[in-house]
């Protein structure tokens, strides 16, 4: 990282609740990042992973997974609001549960239409192997819900990612099917999938499968042109160390109504989710964990020409903290966003920075 001072970094940990806290790596350009919530909110010690959009009127939305644990019995989806204009979030109120069943997962996104979409996963036994997608729908901008109805209904499926808005009007939900029914274990015939939406029908259908070698899951999307899509996919398989674990690629050139085989990237992946946007500009950035067995340190890439080179990257925050679960999303006013967890997935934090603050890094 280069040592110029000139950017404005804010404290994003509260000192009382751990001794030892993540320092962000000295920087130069745009970037803040703010710690939105940690064991303090009673929602369960537990909070990930995490989503947030940018709503019509200008209200930032963050939804999360909270309980005791990743497969504690009576999680639920929790919401937050920043009212635009504001600097203090609303305290987390719980929008989706499930009686009998653990929930996950949770995504928020606002189709063009202003509907809000919560997406979120209900697993139905002791692994996510045996999950499935369910879904609300909010009218009036993330305040009311309808009541949940299922997206999909094969064993397995999941949903990780926020949908894109292609060239010709359909929704594109990036989901996956998990196999191997192993706390610690990916399948290998674990697939990364999409779901269409057809705004006319108002009908969710599947749209192609990413087969790889290893298995992969939780893609990100984009569109580079009408017929070509590109999917950045985390890898299959466990949490020992290794010494081949990558980022999986996959692409379609039919307007993704099917997809090619995954071939690993060149970036680095910890069994761990990552993050891909297209930003308003073309340009791509890349947000995943820059090692290949710890979930440290958090960074992000761009790339200017269509996914063929990268030739910046730069570390968001460092230390061994575990940030993991990036999602990312451009605001209006061309912000990036980025919104991940830490320290055993019990804190939430939100970083906003511009596209010079990458450039400041590496080639």
């Amino acid at each position: 990282m280069l040592a110029t001072l000139s950017v404005v970094m804010f404290a994003i940990f509260v000192a009382p609740l751990f001794s030892t806290t993540p320092k962000a790596p000295q920087t130069t350009g745009h970037i803040k990042i703010d710690r939105i919530f940690g064991p303090e909110v009673k929602t369960g010690d537990y909070k990930h992973p995490a989503s947030m959009a940018e709503l019509a009127n200008g209200d930032l939305y963050l939804v999360y997974y909270g309980g005791k644990g990743e497969y504690a019995p009576g999680t639920g989806v929790f919401g937050s609001r920043l009212v635009k204009g504001k600097s203090q979030w609303t305290q987390p109120k719980l929008i989706a549960r499930d009686p009998f069943r653990s929930v996950g997962n949770g995504v928020i996104w606002q189709a063009p239409d202003g509907d809000v979409w919560l997406f979120y996963v209900v697993r139905w036994g002791a692994t996510w192997s045996t999950s499935r997608i369910q879904a609300k729908i909010s009218h009036d901008g993330a305040h009311t819900w309808s009541d949940s109805f299922v997206m999909a209904t094969d064993e397995g499926d999941m949903v990780r990612g926020h949908p894109i808005v292609l060239n010709n009007g359909d929704y594109l939900l990036p989901i996956y099917n998990e196999t191997g029914f192993n706390q610690e274990l990916v399948g290998s015939d674990s697939t990364s999938r999409f779901l269409r939406f057809h705004p006319k029908t108002r009908l969710w259908t599947p749209s192609g499968v990413i087969h790889s070698a290893k298995g992969n899951i939780q893609p990100a999307v984009i569109q580079l042109t009408d017929q070509h899509l590109v999917a950045y996919c985390r890898r299959g398989g466990g949490y020992d160390p290794v010494t081949d674990g990558y980022i999986v690629r996959g692409e379609s050139f039919d307007g993704g109504e099917t997809w090619s085989e995954g071939k690993d990237t060149q970036f680095p992946n910890p069994n761990a989710a990552i993050d891909l946007l297209k930003l308003h500009n073309g340009h791509i950035v890349l947000t995943y964990n820059d090692n290949m067995n710890d979930r440290f340190p958090l960074t992000v890439a761009l790339s200017m020409d269509g996914d063929q080179t990268w030739p910046y990257k730069r570390d968001v925050a460092v230390g061994n903290f575990d940030y993991a679960y990036p999602f990312s999303f451009q605001a209006k006013d061309g912000s990036i966003h980025i919104v991940y967890t830490s320290h055993g997935r019990t804190i939430i934090h939100h970083a906003v920075l511009d596209e010079e603050w990458i450039k400041q890094g590496h080639k």
